[in-house]
């Protein structure tokens, strides 16, 4: 049996790896500006959470859902504290495509309505109900199609009005910043008005957090730059650096019902460990405000706002969400990055280079990364 052909591959095997440095097979030291897709937010191998990992892997793994789990309610008490949503109930699954399938589920079980409003360049998973809300007709199948979502464009209020006005609307969902996408950004403006349409409509505001969330932004969600609160919140990526994890935060309003959600991995021994691990990272390091700090350095390198870089059409981001616009006789760039300098990024198509390194990353190494980058643009 081979592989299901899923992805193209780089010729590269990653074998080890220690905070933003991997090494391949052949020994060869590369740096890791992408985190495996944002997913590693305390780099590889930290100390801290091997340690909770291996200590508890030698306890117990895995049982149901059907017994009590003390890790549960200890992640839930202190993401809500970190997070600012510490009135909100947590619900735990195994991937942002799952959190995302539970919010939509959520805002139809509270609201009694079908329909969801997702805006255009949107990704929210590849699982039945993730896909039909991600505006990419290549990957939905006929099975996916449905009437239940309607695409508008981001930043355009009247648009989201006039969809929400029909009243068959039961959650608009909206990523913090599309990433998948190139990095875009929702205007502090369009959220706030956004928020005020959906309490007006009774709509339920729905914000995937699952790539721009965990303190990438230099806050904890994207959002919160805004000064609003969402009625669900999903996340996923940077919650246990690696281990597979979700979570939908629900808002107080939301009423549980024995039967409505349910999970057979969601929330086990080894994911709250992981994810707990996390959390104590990220507050004992201060990588929420090394973010930001790290986030403007990266901003004021390539020149956001003032002398952009000379590859560059656009600079887009918020702290270490960064997409990088390439002008056309740059495309090649990033394998260059690669193969010349050793650098890892990710990338939206032949011309975006997407940054989301692990939240531990120094001055120093994105320094080093903007001095290879100056050295191939010359």
């Amino acid at each position: 049996m081979e592989l299901f052909k899923t992805y193209k591959l780089w010729d590269i095997e990653p074998v080890r790896g220690l905070d933003t440095t991997l090494w391949d097979a052949e020994g060869v030291q590369y740096t890791d500006l992408y985190g495996g897709h944002a997913v590693i937010s305390i780099g590889h191998c930290h100390p801290h959470y091997i340690e909770m990992l291996s200590a508890q892997l030698g306890k117990l793994g895995f049982y149901s859902n059907a017994v009590q789990n003390s890790l549960q309610k200890d992640l839930a008490a202190r993401l809500g504290k970190i997070s600012g949503y510490t009135d909100y109930s947590l619900f735990l699954c195994n991937s942002g495509a799952e959190a995302n399938e539970n919010a939509f589920k959520l805002a139809s079980f509270h609201t009694g309505k079908p329909k969801i409003l997702a805006f255009c360049k949107a990704f929210h998973g590849r699982t039945s109900g993730a896909v039909e809300a991600t505006d990419n007709p290549a990957i939905r199948s006929a099975f996916n199609e449905s009437p239940n979502v309607s695409f508008v464009p981001l930043n355009d209020i009247a648009a989201v009005e006039e969809q929400l006005s029909s009243g068959n609307y039961a959650g608009v969902i909206i990523e913090g910043i599309q990433g998948v996408a190139g990095i875009y950004e929702p205007t502090d403006d369009f959220l706030r008005s956004l928020r005020d349409l959906c309490t007006k409509y009774g709509v339920m505001l729905i914000l995937d957090e699952i790539q721009s969330g965990y303190g990438r932004t230099g806050m904890f969600f994207a959002h919160q730059h805004a000064g609003i609160r969402a009625d669900i919140i999903t996340t996923a990526k940077g919650m246990a650096n690696g281990f597979p994890i979700g979570g939908v935060l629900i808002s107080p309003e939301i009423e549980a019902r024995y039967g409505m959600l349910g999970t057979t991995f969601g929330g086990n021994h080894l994911a709250c460990t992981a994810a707990l691990a996390v959390l104590d990272v990220m507050e004992n390091e201060h990588l929420v405000e090394n973010a930001a700090k790290v986030g403007e350095y990266f901003a004021k390198a390539f020149g956001a706002g003032a002398q952009l870089d000379k590859a560059l059409k656009e600079y887009r981001g918020r702290g270490l969400m960064i997409g990088l616009h390439l002008k056309e006789e740059y495309e090649g760039l990033r394998d260059r990055l690669l193969f010349e300098k050793h650098f890892f990024t990710g990338a939206a198509g032949a011309s975006v280079i997407r940054l989301l390194p692990s939240l531990t990353i120094s001055e120093k190494t994105a320094e080093s990364f903007v001095n290879a980058w100056k050295e191939l643009v010359g």
